[in-house]
């Protein structure tokens, strides 16, 4: 079946990569980008789409999405999460390879696109594993990842014995021009912490993360950069320090990217002063300084991405002390509008914010999507930031419920997402995935 030609009218178009902010009009025909502003000769839409007041912008990517999906279908799917997805205006999601089995192999990273294509909602890219089964010792095949279409190596949030085997995976990631995804964290400084180590911690006799996990992590990583020259990306920042480390080896010409989670830029440790365990996460939440320091990275790019961090859980994984209950929030439909609210809170403008959720994550991956570009993929996210709503069972599609926004109203509504040309969602009802 033919893609429909669509005429796309009356928005505000935001490109950040191409440099445009402007009311125009978008033609997509054959699944791409076929003309902005002027229509291409003999262009006749069968579809219009008109959004007055509106933005009209690429689909969002998100950097950090776990699907569940193999191994832990009891908390979500492939099907249930990238349904949510297209909700949310997100069109590409980047899988890291802690699933069950680990994505270690071409035919799991094979599974994981043809599942995603299957439904259709949202392009799925694996990030392969750095290790064999994770375990930090063996190196993965790296050459046949790549050829299975992971665009980056990770280990997750799992340890790598020691530095050597660490240099190692660099110099054969390097070897294939592979993107290296690190998610800083010293494991032994880490320890069994459950939150940031400072005064709140203390006064709820929670156990400690303390930040030198994260900067430790960091320094160590950026020499071994340095000497190996791999492509380097810093995931999920969470302190200061580490951000200014970055900034550092940007300007030294070191070859590292960062991101961080939305709702890292939002949350402290004062959020745990409830005991709540939806505030359980790793990394944790910190100080009040470092989230200013990370909104500064933001607005001068140090940190090019916002991603979700998305884990969702059934409601058992959160039912226990906090200490005990498993870590992370379901986040794929936060993920826009806690992007926005650093728009209307002043620390971001909509064109940089839009950049952060779509050129940004576009180069670090090197996706050619990202960009409404004539001949770029018609991946787009059509939303209204005036339309308020509120977090709750009529409006949440991930399966996973665990998020500590819920209740809340939030600022900027999808209408419609289109995945390739073709219309995966549009706002005319409520809908529930199966």
């Amino acid at each position: 079946m033919n893609a429909q030609r669509i005429r796309i009218t009356g928005g505000r178009v935001i490109d950040p990569a191409g440099g445009i902010d402007a009311q125009q009009t978008v033609y997509i025909a054959d699944r791409t980008i076929a003309g902005l502003g002027k229509a291409p000769d003999g262009f006749q839409a069968e579809r219009e789409i008109h959004v007055p007041g509106e933005i009209v912008c690429p689909g969002l990517i998100d950097l950090c999405a776990r699907l569940r999906e193999p191994g832990h279908e009891y908390k979500a799917t492939i099907a249930s999460e990238t349904f949510a997805a297209s909700r949310a205006g997100i069109t590409t999601l980047c899988c890291p390879p802690d699933t069950s089995p680990a994505i270690d192999t071409p035919a799991v990273a094979e599974l994981l696109k043809e599942r995603a294509e299957l439904v259709g909602n949202a392009k799925v890219v694996p990030i392969g594993a750095l290790t064999q089964r994770l375990k930090g010792t063996e190196l993965s095949e790296m050459s046949a990842l790549k050829e299975a279409g992971c665009r980056a190596v990770s280990n997750a949030q799992a340890p790598v014995a020691n530095t050597l085997v660490l240099r190692r995976a660099m110099e054969y990631a390097a070897s294939h021009d592979l993107l290296l995804i690190i998610r800083p964290d010293d494991p032994w400084l880490r320890d069994n912490g459950v939150a940031h180590e400072g005064a709140i911690a203390t006064l709820l006799g929670l156990p400690g993360i303390p930040e030198t996990a994260e900067i430790v992590a960091v320094a160590g990583a950026l020499a071994l950069i340095e000497q190996t020259g791999v492509r380097a990306h810093f995931s999920q920042l969470s302190c200061a320090r580490a951000v200014d480390m970055i900034a550092l080896a940007q300007q030294n010409g070191i070859p590292v990217s960062a991101d961080v989670s939305a709702h890292q830029l939002h949350l402290t440790e004062q959020s745990l002063m409830g005991f709540d365990p939806l505030y359980h996460l790793i990394p944790p939440q910190r100080t009040q300084h470092d989230l200013e320091h990370l909104r500064r990275g933001l607005f001068d790019e140090t940190i090019a991405a916002v991603c979700s961090d998305h884990q969702p859980h059934e409601e058992g994984a959160k039912l226990d002390a906090f200490s005990s209950t498993e870590p992370g929030i379901s986040a794929l439909e936060t993920l826009l509008p806690l992007t926005l609210r650093l728009v209307e809170e002043g620390d971001l403008s909509l064109p940089q914010a839009i950049a952060r959720l779509t050129s940004g994550p576009a180069r670090i991956l090197n996706l050619a999507s990202g960009t409404l570009a004539p001949g770029a993929p018609a991946d787009l996210c059509i939303f209204d930031p005036e339309q308020t709503w509120v977090i709750d069972d009529d409006t949440w599609c991930s399966r996973g419920l665990n998020t500590p926004f819920w209740g809340q109203t939030m600022k900027g509504r999808v209408t419609h997402t289109l995945l390739a040309g073709e219309l995966v969602f549009e706002a005319l009802s409520v809908e529930k995935a199966e």
